[in-house]
């Protein structure tokens, strides 16, 4: 039950959830995020520790870091260059 309430949490253990739930569907990504807050408990009751959570935006900042180094490492073992294309400037309003 406490996996599944993550979902609407602001936290990197609600951001978690959302990814796997949109990749592996609910049962599965509950189970795993139940699994996880079963080894955050764990490490927190062993240690004495306190859990600092980071935040959805430090959450999704390692996830894109991670994808994207990926993309790169995969794009040179096949032979091509990964490039960053420029964002577009927002278009300006008129008042």
């Amino acid at each position: 039950m406490a996996a599944r309430s993550l979902y609407h949490s602001k936290s990197a253990l609600g951001a978690f959830f959302r990814r796997l739930k949109a990749r592996l569907g609910a049962p599965k990504a509950i189970t795993a995020t139940a699994h996880k807050l079963a080894r955050v408990f764990y490490r927190m009751i062993k240690f004495g520790s306190e859990y600092v959570d980071q935040g959805q935006e430090y959450y999704d900042r390692r996830y894109r870091t991670r994808v994207v180094s990926n993309l790169t490492r995969r794009a040179q073992e096949l032979g091509y260059t990964l490039l960053k294309t420029p964002e577009p400037s927002p278009a300006p309003t008129e008042a």
